[in-house]
């Protein structure tokens, strides 16, 4: 191996987490994308600085799998847009594949032998993407960063997101060096965001709130707020939460990194009008449009500030924590204060698997057990995967 560009022959061994396949190579590690466990390929060496490991890319299959199709999207292969990990693969694989990961992180980093499996959502592996980031490169030309690069490959089209939502603003020029947020809400309306450099976001396309349904309620909220991009994610997700977290009536419940208040909503209905639901978000604008949205539930109360922070001084014994941190999870600090109040269920969100691991790690830590876990596949053809994991004391 002679580092970036060279050219190397690889007998593929099992996915890894991250998008790419793991391979060896002299002596060394090959993290190649393009590829399917047990194939044998011809790659590119993308990356090498060094080292015990190197990146790659398959760029010839010399003996491919059966799982194998031909991608949707001919810009998602060697050198292209970076979006998708998984469009070679046949769907049901796809998702065995992220069940593998998330199993493989739990016993390497938890310590926990668990049977996992990915669900399948409604509608299929595409035109489910309801919220795109997209840059503008230096001609105006909006498209998709390539992977590990901030160069921007320009697209005529997205078959993941959803039918209609994007043609006009890959069709038209923008300001170069801007990225762009697209959001297709419930209604039909397509709300587009200009983000410029050091100035305030600019609302293009669009206008009044974006409308979303989900959990029995019909939700306004600024473009800008957090919400499931998958469609189906957000009612699977409460369904989930409610089902797990069985809040007692009259009692109480923390809803950590709660954003608009989705699984407040739930928690409320369980606690009931004599028991308290306390939201921890660290989002101003997400606070109030949740504050707003669930207006009706009195026993909703939103905090803003960053969990961590304002934690230990939340009141209350909570009888259930709920927690949906960020994709690099809610770390040892926030695992181990949540443990120490003890409640008696623990709900934990997360879709990064290894981020999941460590945080269940934690719980474990504080002495809790894990009772249950549920894999979504509410991004197909990436890598990335939902993960509820249900936790008691």
């Amino acid at each position: 191996m002679t580092g970036a560009g060279s050219e190397v022959e690889l007998a593929v061994g099992p996915v890894g987490h991250g998008g790419f396949c793991v391979a060896r190579h002299e002596g060394r590690v090959v993290f190649v994308r393009h590829a399917l466990p047990g194939e044998r390929v011809r790659a590119v060496v993308t990356e090498d600085r060094g080292g015990s490991y190197c990146r790659a890319d398959a760029v010839a299959v010399l003996d491919g799998a059966a799982a194998r199709v031909s991608p949707p999207c001919p810009l998602s292969g060697p050198g292209g847009c970076g979006g998708c990990d998984f469009q070679h693969v046949d769907p049901a694989v796809q998702r065995q594949l992220k069940a593998q990961v998330v199993a493989e992180q739990l016993r390497r980093i938890a310590g926990l032998d668990v049977a996992v499996t990915v669900q399948e959502l409604p509608g299929g592996p595409l035109g489910w993407r309801t919220r795109t980031r997209l840059a503008v490169d230096a001609t105006g030309h909006a498209g998709f960063r390539a992977h590990r690069s901030h160069t921007v490959v320009p697209v005529p089209v997205c078959p993941l997101a959803t039918p209609g939502s994007m043609e006009q603003v890959l069709a038209r020029r923008w300001r170069p060096g801007t990225e762009l947020e697209v959001v297709a809400d419930d209604s039909g309306q397509v709300h587009v965001t200009q983000l410029r450099p050091g100035r305030p976001p600019t609302q293009v396309r669009g206008s009044g709130p974006t409308v979303r349904y989900a959990a029995g309620r019909r939700w306004e909220l600024s473009a800008r707020s957090f919400w499931q991009v998958h469609p189906a994610a957000a009612d699977a997700l409460a369904h989930l939460v409610g089902q797990w977290a069985a809040a007692p009536r009259g009692g109480t419940a923390w809803d950590l990194y709660g954003g608009v208040g989705l699984f407040a909503s739930v928690l409320a209905g369980q606690v009931g009008p004599t028991g308290s639901v306390t939201v921890v978000e660290s989002s101003g604008p997400a606070a109030a449009d949740g504050a707003a949205a669930l207006a009706d539930l009195p026993q909703v109360s939103f905090v803003t500030g960053r969990v961590e922070r304002v934690l230990a001084g939340l009141p209350g014994q909570p009888d259930v924590v709920v927690l949906d941190p960020p994709r690099s999870g809610a770390g040892h600090q926030v695992a181990a204060a949540v443990t120490a109040r003890r409640p008696a269920r623990l709900v934990h969100l997360a879709c990064d698997p290894a981020a999941l691991a460590r945080d269940i790690g934690g719980y474990l830590e504080g002495g809790y057990r894990l009772l249950a876990l549920h894999a979504l596949d509410a991004f197909p053809m990436t890598h990335h995967v939902e993960c509820v994991a249900a936790l008691a004391r």
